[in-house]
């Protein structure tokens, strides 16, 4: 099972204006969202997270970290905390959420090892950029987020804890509350530490954590510091505290007809109306995926019967299958207008709808030790960065 771990939390004091200085996740933001960002407040979170300045911009973004420090722009707790995160907004569907889950340190485990568990095969992707920013500046600034298999966290996560504040970004209010209370901390640790964890966004966070944690063995000979854990959002494996949205496809490689003609010994095809938001819904109801073309058609993808047969209820290991052997090259996109957008844009050859992942597909992986795909799912909404910052060594 997972350790968890309480610490000393660098924040935005009380008081700050969090919609000022709280940003995005690195890895969604352009250099003109940084440059906006960082024009918008001379401390917002950007200026350590996606630095830009100087010759050596880690050694800039540390040095900048130990200035706020000092100039109280960023205070560090003076015992060890976790912290509440709670996401409130309207889903898709026009119904009130709430997810809530828990900032705190996620042990750093092994691959294969057990307790904390990958959900998706993930893709290449550099990692040197975060790992010399975590060496630098000795802090996890952006969270994993992970998915408590274990039941009553969203219970125990119910009573507030002491308000620290909010911002709203895309129609989310985001807040952050303080627990201090050892019994509480000791009680929610507990829980977390009874299952395991499923990783539901940052593999590629989570493995410079594996990186950095097996330096900082290397250097000191220690297996006790503040490396051997990492930053992570958790929160409760349950319906209620999940809103799953498609990662769609596109494809270039190939052409339209070509793709077609792969598809067919796996789909028949069916004219349909241009998407709509509706369309979403139908093809859930359906159990359909919808084929985009340049020219703005579009066509339904209706499985075979006993095409898939074998294969995980999931559209894109369906894909996968249909298009073994195909030339064509897949990337993602997430967003019906985006993807309409670029499929129209005559930058790639054919887009391909796919439904949002199920519950129990999730449930499945995590207890059978599967993966998914890459880019299986998309949790919303997106965790914003700098409500806590996690420190990897000891500050004083």
């Amino acid at each position: 099972m997972p350790k968890i771990a309480p610490f000393r939390a660098i924040r935005y004091p009380a008081g700050a204006d969090l919609q000022a200085v709280i940003a995005p996740p690195y890895d969604v933001l352009s250099a003109a969202d940084v440059a906006e960002l960082g024009s918008r407040d001379p401390h917002n979170i950007v200026h350590l997270d996606v630095p830009t300045e100087g010759s050596d911009r880690y050694a800039t973004a540390a040095a900048t970290l130990h200035q706020w420090l000092a100039d109280g722009v960023l205070v560090l707790d003076e015992h060890p905390t976790l912290t509440i995160y709670r996401m409130s907004f309207t889903d898709s569907t026009g119904a009130e959420r709430t997810i809530v889950g828990v900032l705190a340190g996620l042990e750093v485990v092994d691959l294969d090892a057990g307790g904390v568990l990958p959900h998706e095969r993930t893709t290449p992707k550099a990692v040197t950029d975060r790992l010399d920013l975590t060496r630098a500046t000795a802090t996890n600034l952006s969270p994993v987020w992970g998915l408590s298999l274990a039941s009553g966290l969203t219970a125990a996560l119910a009573e507030p804890g002491e308000p620290l504040g909010e911002m709203t970004a895309d129609g989310v209010v985001h807040s952050v509350e303080r627990i201090t209370d050892a019994k509480r901390i000791a009680e929610i640790s507990t829980i977390l530490g009874s299952d395991d964890v499923l990783i539901a966004d940052g593999h590629h966070r989570y493995s410079i954590s594996r990186s950095y944690r097996d330096e900082v063995r290397a250097a000191s000979g220690r297996t006790d510091t503040e490396a051997e854990y990492t930053l992570a959002f958790i929160n409760e494996l349950v319906a209620d505290q999940l809103s799953i949205e498609a990662i769609h496809r596109v494809y270039t490689g190939t052409t339209v007809a070509q793709l077609r003609a792969d598809l067919a010994d796996s789909f028949d095809f069916e004219p349909t109306a241009a998407p709509t938001p509706a369309t979403l819904a139908e093809m859930v109801e359906l159990g359909r995926l919808v084929l985009l073309s340049p020219d703005g058609t579009a066509t339904w993808l209706i499985p075979k019967p006993a095409a898939f047969a074998g294969v995980r209820a999931l559209d894109g290991a369906y894909l996968e299958r249909a298009l073994t052997g195909s030339t064509a090259e897949v990337a993602y996109q997430h967003g019906l207008a985006e993807m309409l957008a670029v499929v129209g844009s005559g930058s790639v050859s054919a887009g391909i709808l796919i439904r949002p992942t199920s519950l129990a597909e999730i449930q499945r992986t995590a207890r059978e030790g599967l993966l998914m795909p890459p880019k299986s799912t998309f949790f919303t909404p997106k965790l914003r960065t700098g409500m806590v910052i996690r420190p990897t060594a000891a500050l004083s």
